[in-house]
């Protein structure tokens, strides 16, 4: 049994308003669950936060990259020994991770959909009642191409920025904005539910690779801090998103391509997962699903690998090096 008594692990992320809460929420469990030991925590900036005015596809030039914008100068700190666990939004953080460095621990899955957002004071429902020409705002390529698949009447205008001031950009008055699509997750953690207006339908609107889930991420090395996690993983989050994660890898997509997923794992252990690939303009996509009983990680995996394999097979490959080469 490893020994905890009075050692001090640092929790770091980013230092955005929902990154605080996350890791605060992580923290607060540790230190319900492990009383012998000290918990700090540390909030980082990283290239994106400091480039809030500038694309994420520009910022990273490949889909790794755009990945690691999230998670790079965090894992420099990690490697370092300024922090021993980082948490993230599953979501943001590479399938591939550097030398030394590991996910510990995926916890409970929150509502992993996205949701829109409208104008404050305005009535409307839905993506099918917005008025025609209403311009929806989203940072994110895959939600792009879904609108303008889903939705060809709708205009999309980019937007960047952390919830507060995304929700600011939307009720200005004089913004361009009827309304956004956020992930549902991250508004609910940091108490923003009411703004909620409606779940666009996941048939349409298939969600991020891990969206709504946390990881943990360590020093490969590091006993205790493995020890720490053991307690926090959730192995149905686990297992569903090793194969959205395995799928994506397959893929080599990242957070700037129109990957988009839906995922279910029933109490005997039969994964059924379904993804597709959108092309920018929404013109053209793939789709495939898998189903197949798994028990672990691994199993998982070899299901989102074969569904990649079923996409690219579909015309997928086409679509994305299409993107890669805009």
């Amino acid at each position: 049994m490893t020994d905890l008594q009075g050692r001090t692990f640092t929790l770091a992320s980013r230092a955005s308003a929902l990154a605080q809460v996350q890791t605060n929420g992580v923290a607060q469990t540790l230190r319900a669950l492990f009383p012998e030991a000290t918990f700090a925590t540390s909030f980082m900036t990283n290239v994106a936060d400091r480039n809030p005015d500038a694309t994420l596809a520009s910022l990273g030039s490949t889909a790794k990259e755009g990945k690691a914008l999230w998670t790079s100068d965090l894992e420099a700190a990690l490697v370092d020994g300024q922090a021993d666990l980082l948490v993230h939004c599953l979501k943001d953080v590479p399938t591939t991770l550097p030398e030394g460095c590991e996910i510990a621990a995926v916890l409970e899955r929150a509502d992993p959909v996205d949701s829109l957002v409208v104008k404050s004071g305005e009535r409307w429902m839905s993506l099918d009642e917005l008025p025609k020409g209403s311009v929806v705002g989203t940072g994110s390529v895959r939600r792009s191409a879904q609108l303008r698949r889903g939705w060809p009447k709708l205009k999309v205008l980019g937007v960047r920025g952390n919830l507060d001031t995304r929700l600011a950009k939307l009720d200005d008055p004089n913004s361009p904005y009827s309304a956004l699509i956020l992930a549902k997750a991250g508004m609910e953690r940091v108490g923003f539910s009411e703004r909620l207006t409606s779940d666009p339908p996941g048939t349409k609107f298939p969600y991020a690779v891990a969206q709504g889930a946390l990881a943990i991420e360590i020093r490969s090395g590091d006993a205790a801090a493995k020890v720490l996690c053991a307690r926090l993983n959730d192995t149905d989050t686990e297992l569903t998103c090793a194969a959205e994660r395995a799928c994506l890898q397959v893929l080599e997509g990242g957070c700037s391509l129109p990957v988009g997923v839906v995922t279910n794992l029933s109490e005997d252990g039969e994964l059924e997962i379904f993804g597709c690939v959108t092309s920018v303009d929404g013109s053209e996509q793939v789709e495939c699903t898998v189903r197949e009983r798994v028990s672990t990680a691994a199993d998982a995996s070899a299901v989102g690998a074969r569904l990649a394999q079923g996409l690219i097979e579909k015309g997928a490959r086409k679509i994305l090096d299409e993107i890669r080469a805009k």
